[in-house]
């Protein structure tokens, strides 16, 4: 191992989680999607061998501990039990053999249930709330179980939905259920199991949260009562394992509640109606005394999810406080997670405020960070952008459900950025049969991609960009105070361009593909904005213009279209110091499919924190200078103070040719999409040329 920077050095330090020594500070957090049980598939539970794929490569490079995402105790499709399926333990075995060979441990997490936080689908929503068809899909998918909490209560995704109350005979089977497996698990080598979890606002947490949780039986009412259920799993499983086997817990220190669907801001002075600092205090002590043997913490619940799944709005390093204040009041191990910074965490660990630093997401984009952090080449470190688009794009606007594809609910933790990641049948590089000349037009960062992956293997490649600089329109996109991490990825790629032989022509505007000496062309040239019919719509100023800098805006700024991107102007227009107001369409803010709940709910948040105006079902008659005409959806019109507008209403795609037998249009040229669509899409091409 070359010798690491000193500023990391106290990541790089053994400890211990009971009698299982960790030989560094660097955790793999569990995601969902990456459970080694599988996730959500249809034929039923089984060694993932695509997942075990994914933490082999991370354990060859250099991570300490791999804790795998939640494996539910009972198959989601058909109900069996985890422990009736001996095979897959047999397999997990031998994947242990080849984990250990790395000098990696892994825990397995299992989990309770989701209760009503399971992400209930539009598609499945339908068939739970008529009697009929919730009975015949019984055997298939019990959605009652699935839903079972504490008490009735509204689902977290359709409201319209009572979850059932569990029966204490269910809680005594799921108990049991932790116990057998986690057996299995630790025969088959498994260096401990993690409890999922008193987190999040998951089924032990809303046991255990007194707003979730009005029983009136020994699960309910006193902390012990509501506590009771982890403690009576954590003693199940001991007696089962052995008392030295090692278990830890998912913890949040905070639920950062505010109400039913309703989070609390970074900073906010509010009421907390979860569990607060004061009970944590209690609660981690209680926990540690019931047998627990590390936390694996951080914050926030369903209702203030960008806590526990931290979108590029949420500071870094933002649960690192509470969960470093959380520690005193225990003996055991705590890993803090939440956009942890190398940096910070192992300043953290050097001080003592914690034991180990938790990452996820960056695991995902990038297999081997740790092994360049290591050799001291941060700069190619594919970075994390938060987006969550391929990992977890559980979706979500006014009276829907979870609006998932289906594919993506059965795919979870894939990478928009990397399409190998829980992809590698799918997505792989081999050589050229037949090395070409292709063009590439367009340099933003669908044109940046199919560049490197053609140069790769073995074309030989031109891109032509009409600018002077790389990165299209993400350029734009990437330019608010927040997006750091995404003007990181653009530089990242330039670098990563430079290192193959691609020839790059900037200031170089393709109009006829005619000229380009090239065996197959690929058009990568993007989008165009659209323009609205509007009296005085021109007057206003364009999202991208906005963004670049290229026009100046007023105090009091009117935004047209609470897209995704409307919404992030109006926040960079707050944290300038300016009024921002969104004017949109629909019924909610970005109702677009596919971007996580965590994102939109923070944005949503913040506005109604905040007090910015939303005008809802809202369209605009007239810009004028000084004001904006608007129109309710009962067709009364009224005016909002402007000193200017922001268009911010979609795109049209502006391919620069149309697709033909050598001629391939990729990302938002041929569909207006996100960088997963984008970059999936260049895959797509490439691999086939």
């Amino acid at each position: 191992m070359n010798a690491i920077d000193k500023k990391y050095e106290a990541l790089f330090t053994p400890w211990k989680i009971g009698n299982v020594k960790i030989k560094n500070r660097i955790v793999m957090c569990p995601m969902g999607g990456t459970s080694l049980f599988g996730w959500f598939e249809l034929g039923g539970c089984h060694f993932d061998k695509e997942a075990a794929k994914l933490f082999l490569e991370r354990a060859k490079n250099n991570v300490g501990l791999i804790i795998p995402g939640i494996a539910p105790l009972r198959d989601t499709f058909f109900g069996k039990w985890l422990w009736q399926n001996p095979k897959m333990f047999e397999e997990l075995k031998e994947f242990m053999d080849e984990i250990h060979k790395t000098g990696a441990k892994l825990f397995v997490q299992l989990t309770a249930g989701m209760g009503r936080s399971w992400a209930i689908t539009e598609l499945v929503a339908p068939l739970h709330k008529n009697k009929f068809t919730r009975a015949l899909i019984k055997p298939i998918i019990d959605t009652s179980h699935e839903l079972a909490s504490p008490s009735p209560q509204p689902s977290r995704w359709a409201h319209d939905i009572e979850c059932p109350e569990m029966t204490v005979e269910q809680i005594h089977e799921i108990i049991e259920a932790f116990a057998k497996t986690a057996k299995l698990c630790r025969d088959a080598g498994v260096d401990g199991v993690e409890v999922h979890a008193v987190h999040e606002g998951y089924l032990l947490d809303q046991f255990a949260i007194e707003f979730f949780n009005k029983r009136t039986d020994e699960y309910g009412g006193s902390f012990e009562n509501r506590y009771r259920f982890a403690t009576e799993v954590v003693a199940a499983i001991k007696e089962a394992c052995g008392k030295d086997y090692p278990v830890s817990l998912r913890y949040s220190v905070e639920s950062k509640m505010k109400g039913f669907c309703e989070g609390a801001m970074p900073g906010e002075e509010y009421t907390e109606v979860g569990r607060a600092m004061e009970e944590s205090e209690r609660a981690a002590r209680y926990l540690q005394d019931a047998g627990y043997d590390m936390l694996n913490a951080d914050n926030g619940t369903y209702d203030s999810w960008y806590w526990a799944h931290p979108p590029m709005y949420m500071p870094e390093n933002c649960n690192l406080a509470d969960v470093s204040h959380i520690k005193q009041f225990v003996d055991i191990p705590v890993v803090c997670a939440g956009r942890m910074d190398p940096e910070v965490g192992a300043q953290a660990v050097a001080e003592g405020k914690i034991d180990a630093v938790g990452i996820a997401r960056q695991f995902l984009v990038d297999p081997a960070w740790i092994t360049k952090l290591i050799e001291d080449r941060l700069e190619d470190i594919k970075p994390c952008i938060c987006c969550h688009a391929g990992c977890f794009n559980f979706s979500s606007s006014k009276g829907h459900a979870n609006t998932q594809d289906l594919t993506d609910t059965m795919g979870l933790a894939r990478c928009a950025l990397n399409p190998r990641t829980m992809q590698s049948k799918k997505y792989h590089l081999e050589p050229a049969k037949q090395p070409k000349k292709i063009a590439v037009i367009g340099g933003g960062i669908g044109g940046m991609e199919a560049a490197i992956v053609c140069a790769k293997r073995g074309h030989s490649v031109t891109l032509y960009e009409k600018s002077d600089r790389l990165g299209g329109v993400f350029v734009a996109a990437a330019a608010p105070s927040f997006k750091e991490k995404d003007r990181a990825l653009i530089a990242w790629y330039i670098r990563e361009l430079a290192k193959h032989p691609v020839e790059v022509k900037m200031n170089t505007e393709v109009k006829d593909i005619a000229t380009l000496d090239a065996d197959e062309i690929i058009v990568a040239t993007g989008a165009v904005a659209k323009r609205i019919p509007v009296k005085g719509a021109d007057t206003a100023v364009e999202a991208i213009d906005f963004l670049l800098g290229n026009k100046e805006v007023g105090e009091n700024v009117t935004v047209i279209g609470g897209g995704l991107t409307g919404c992030e102007i109006a926040y960079e227009l707050y944290l300038q110091g300016k009024k921002p107001t969104i004017v949109e369409m629909q019924d909610d803010l970005i109702t677009t499919k596919g971007i996580c709940l965590a994102n939109t709910s923070y944005l949503r948040d913040f506005f109604k924190t905040n007090k910015i105006p939303v005008y809802l079902e809202t369209g605009v008659s007239e810009i004028k200078e000084g004001s904006v005409t608007l129109c309710d959806k009962e067709g009364r019109t009224f005016a909002v103070e402007a000193d200017s507008v922001i268009l911010s209403v979609g795109y049209n795609p502006a391919p620069v040719a149309k697709k033909g037998k050598h001629v391939h249009v990729i990302g938002d040229a041929a569909k207006v999409g996100n960088l997963r669509t984008v970059i999936w899409g260049a895959w797509d091409v490439c691999m086939k040329l």
